[in-house]
Formats: C-alpha cells, sequence, structure tokens
C-alpha cells in the first residue's frame, strides 16, 4: 500500500458527516443543503442538445490530448475572455476531464521528490484538492494564510504554488500587482504556478470580469507564460459538473510533459462530451443568464445578514463566507440540529498554520438552491446567531 496514503486528511464533507451523525434536525422544517458547491442551474439546451447529437462518438476511442476543434475553440474563447494574442491550440491548451482531476494529476507531473525537500505552497482557506495532490506527489504542503502577502511565505524549496482566483471560499480575486509579486517570486525561486480559475465566470459587475493568471502575465510582457499553466471547467461556467469538462493552459513545455503523463494515466474527454463542450465554450449567453441568477441571490440575501453575523459581497464565486459569534462547527452543528440547515464550518476548508486557522468562526454557504430556499437558509441562520 502506498504509505503517502496514510498523509491525507479527511475531506470536508467527510468532517461534515462525522460533525451532523446522531445529530436529529428539526422536522417542523424542510431541509436545505448550502454546504456542497455542486451547481444546481439547469444545463443550457445547446449543451444537452450537442451533447446527445454525438453520441455516435461512443464507437470510438477519444485522444489524450482531444480533438484539434475542441483545443481550438477553448484557445479562441481564452482569446476573446482574456485579450490575449492568439494562442496556438496544438501546443497551449489540453482539454482535461474537470479541473479537479487536471489540479491533482498537474503536480504529479512537475514534482521533483528525490531531494525530499519539495514543498507546495498552497492558500489558505482552499480546495483540498491542492493539498492531496501536493502529498501523494511527495511533497510537503505550505500554507499562504488569507491576508497574508506573498513575500510572507519562505519560498525556499517551494516547487509549485496553487493559486485559486476568485479564490474558494472567500471569493477574492488577485490583482495585478498580487500577480506582478508572485511572477517575481517565481522567477526568483524557479517553481511553477498552477492558477485555478474554475470560479473566473462568476463575478457581478459585467464591466470587470476577474483578472485571469494568463491575462495578467501577458500584460506585465511575459510572453510564453513560463512557468504558468491555468485551470477551468464548464461545471460552474455552463452548469454542467457532470461532463467532467475543462482545460489546462499555459506554458507549451509544462503542457508537453504533462500529456505525457495523461498520456498513461488514461484520462482522455469521450467525443460526445468535447462536441458538447465545443457548443458550452462558444456561446456567452448562457454564462451571463446564469450570473443573473446568481447575482439575483446576493441581491435577496446580503441584506438579511446582521450581527452577530458579519460577511460581504464576493468578488467573484457563488459562496458566502460568513463570520460566526462562535465555534464554526458548534454553530454548523447547531444549525442543523435547531434549524435544517446544513453548511461547511469555515475550519474544515483551512490548516492551522503561521498561528492560525483562517478558517475558523467562519461558514462557508453555496448558494447553488433555488432562491427562495437561500433567502430561508439565511434567515434561519440569523435567527440562531440571535438566540446564542
Amino acid at each position: 500500500m502506498n504509505p503517502l496514503l496514510g498523509r491525507l486528511q479527511p475531506y470536508p464533507f467527510e468532517k461534515l458527516r462525522a460533525l451532523v451523525a446522531g445529530v436529529t434536525p428539526n422536522p417542523a422544517l424542510r431541509p436545505i443543503n448550502l454546504s456542497i458547491g455542486e451547481p444546481k442551474h439547469p444545463t443550457p439546451a445547446l449543451i444537452k442538445s450537442a451533447l446527445a447529437g454525438a453520441l455516435d462518438g461512443l464507437s470510438g476511442y477519444p485522444a489524450t490530448a482531444g480533438a484539434p476543434a475542441l483545443r481550438e475553440a477553448i484557445a479562441a474563447w481564452l482569446v476573446r475572455r482574456h485579450a490575449l494574442p492568439a494562442l496556438d491550440a496544438a501546443t497551449q491548451v489540453l482539454p482535461v476531464n474537470g479541473s479537479r482531476e487536471a489540479l491533482f494529476a498537474f503536480a504529479q507531473t512537475v514534482i521533483d521528490p528525490s531531494g525530499g525537500e519539495a514543498r507546495v505552497a498552497c492558500p489558505n482557506p482552499f480546495y483540498q484538492i491542492y493539498e492531496g495532490a501536493a502529498l501523494l506527489a511527495g511533497a510537503q504542503p505550505v500554507y499562504l494564510n488569507d491576508g497574508m502577502t506573498f513575500e510572507a511565505l519562505d519560498w525556499r524549496g517551494v516547487q509549485l504554488a496553487y493559486v485559486c482566483s476568485p479564490g474558494n471560499p472567500t471569493g477574492r480575486v488577485l490583482r495585478l500587482d498580487d500577480w506582478q509579486r508572485l511572477f517575481e517570486l517565481s522567477d526568483r525561486h524557479d517553481f511553477v504556478i498552477a492558477a485555478d480559475e474554475c470560479y473566473s465566470e462568476l463575478y457581478y459587475d459585467e464591466s470587470r470580469p476577474p483578472l485571469g493568471a494568463l491575462q495578467a502575465a501577458q500584460r506585465l510582457g511575459r510572453a510564453g507564460f513560463r512557468r504558468l499553466v491555468c485551470f477551468s471547467s464548464l461545471s460552474k461556467r455552463s452548469n454542467a459538473p457532470g461532463m467532467r469538462s475543462g482545460f489546462v493552459a499555459g506554458d507549451a513545455a509544462l503542457l508537453q510533459r504533462f500529456l505525457l503523463y495523461r498520456t498513461y494515466h488514461g484520462s482522455a474527454m469521450s467525443l460526445p462530451v468535447q462536441q458538447a463542450s465545443i457548443a458550452a465554450w462558444g456561446d456567452e449567453a448562457h454564462v451571463r443568464a446564469n450570473r443573473q441568477l446568481y447575482a439575483e441571490k446576493y441581491r435577496a440575501v446580503l441584506p438579511l445578514v446582521a450581527s452577530p453575523l458579519a460577511t460581504s459581497m464576493p468578488d467573484g464565486g457563488f459562496y458566502l463566507w460568513l463570520r460566526t459569534p462562535v465555534d464554526d462547527a458548534t454553530f454548523a452543528r447547531e444549525l442543523q440540529r435547531q434549524y435544517n440547515v446544513l453548511v461547511l464550518p469555515g475550519s474544515y476548508l483551512a490548516r492551522d498554520a503561521h498561528g492560525a486557522n483562517p478558517g475558523r468562526n467562519h461558514l462557508r454557504l453555496a448558494l447553488v438552491a433555488p432562491l427562495a430556499e437561500c433567502v430561508e437558509a439565511v434567515q434561519r441562520i440569523g435567527q440562531l446567531a440571535r438566540g446564542l
């Protein structure tokens, strides 16, 4: 058995199940689940039609590199979305089976554990795939706490840095000066940057879409995206999490090695999913409509959050990062028991680092349920908070 498996920590939802085990929710209230960031808006008809129309593709083996048409569709979307010069779709874009799988596999490609001191930098709080990928690659995760500057971290021995913008769970977006400092550190310490941008299309000021990693590199004159790749997905953008369709793009030399790894890993995207993905990347109307649905939820729930609770409008994503007046796990358990609302304690998304757990006394609410349920859930949370 791989001994590195013993280093993995329980997944946040395993911890949540253990937390509420034995809890009997209030039967007088309907259950509301805001714990999982799984999109619930309908998958657009154009995607379903393209998928159904390509079912004959099930009879053929797909190429690991994906069809040229899909790579070109992704490259064209990147150019439009991020005001990039023309990309080489054959070398700078690689389709993947969702960003989660690729974020994990990428670490197995770029980490060299032979010296015994490999480290991987992760935001804190964070998406736990980053930590698991580091551990199973034989590296040690190191954490950049929310609010810390990049310069505050010891970057010696770091081979890979994960960044997430907009962030999960905080919704914060990296600015151009943030990227400039990170690029300078990457140049100085020779580490690769993996930019998780799966929430990039969930923003609520149409005049100010979040700055992407490749876009920042282009603005700063970093031709070729050296030591930089970004990851994105149709799951949140297009409400198609079940398709498991995304991409990685950037440094051609890194993608060449990643393709080699994936060829052996056996992770090619099915041909019908590729056709549906081409349709999705080529359409923005459904993406704008999706943002409007989330914006409506934020407009409805934010005015309901009052002391002793606190939150703010995120720069992106579909979460509320809510500060609680008491321990977050205790609050979440009581919320399930008294009010039949399931949310994720913030400390389950973070690690104790630099003398603090930046998720403590926070809850993550995924605003994926229907509008009325989101409103009712936040009202119930307020009732519990006022009764403490």
